[in-house]
């Protein structure tokens, strides 16, 4: 569990980072239209900050896929515990039957 908690805080971090980047968009647009950047500068950093939003959406996209597969991970570890329990009671049973 220890993992997935890890996992689940970067996640958690990283949606963060996007909503600030995001923020940062809006400031440079009003920036834009009190005129205190040109058009260019704005297109520039703005391109910038959306290179760096893709880039943590898809580190964001890939940790939800490493969660997924270590829950899956987890549950059959649990199936298999409970398979080789099951069949240690079905020995126990069958030398108790043969005594």
């Amino acid at each position: 569990m220890a993992f997935l908690d890890r996992l689940d805080k970067n996640i958690a971090k990283l949606e963060k980072r996007i909503e600030k980047e995001e923020d940062k968009i809006a400031q440079l647009e009003e920036k834009y239209s009190s005129k205190k950047i040109t058009k260019a500068k704005m297109n520039i950093e703005k391109r910038k900050i959306y290179d760096k939003i893709k880039s943590m959406k898809a580190r964001v996209q890939t940790l939800k896929g490493l969660t997924v597969r270590e829950k899956q991970h987890q549950e059959e570890k649990a199936e298999e515990k409970k398979k080789k329990e099951e069949e240690k009671l079905k020995k126990k049973e069958k030398k108790r039957e043969e005594k």
